[in-house]
């Protein structure tokens, strides 16, 4: 009697960690947790002409996401509107890891506005405003604030 009774409460026990283990679907989550603060960087814009395709160069950075030598490469080109760049840009850190965004630079005091919206890679989930001014340094500063927001399931097939 006392086997059946073990027998009993064993198979029970492993019928219900069995209901819980096939009912409990695992979630997938981005390797990346949420996170923000602020954003301070500097580019060089020696290879900066104006024209679609040109690109400014990421000098320093405080957010490891955005590395030296990182490109802010330019969609349109300068002077529409007049005295101004407003343009689509891609923050390009190399092997498929950019973020996506748009930069308007007034060229008259060289102050303007960068936002970015999402990125690939680990930009996925970046979101960043920072403002741009020039410094007596010769280099652009960047000055705002970032966050990522990693979202499951982020670009996989369903």
């Amino acid at each position: 009697m006392k086997f059946k009774v073990m027998t009993v409460r064993f198979a029970t026990a492993l019928a219900l960690l069995a209901i819980i283990l096939l009912s409990a679907r695992p979630e997938t989550v981005s390797a990346r947790s949420a996170q923000n603060g602020r954003l301070h960087a500097t580019k060089e814009c020696g290879q900066y002409n104006g024209t679609a395709g040109s690109f400014c160069t990421i000098k320093s950075s405080n957010l490891a996401e955005i590395k030296i030598d990182s490109k802010v490469v330019y969609d349109q080109a300068a002077g529409i509107p007049t005295g101004m760049l407003d343009s689509n840009v891609v923050l390009d850190a190399g092997a498929g890891n950019r973020a996506v965004g748009r930069c308007t630079v007034d060229f008259a005091t060289y102050l303007g506005l960068c936002t970015f919206s999402d990125g690939t890679g680990q930009f996925a989930g970046f979101s960043a405003r920072v403002n741009v001014s020039p410094g007596s340094d010769g280099l652009f500063h960047w000055d705002g604030t970032y966050s990522f927001d990693p979202e499951p399931d982020r670009g996989r097939d369903r």
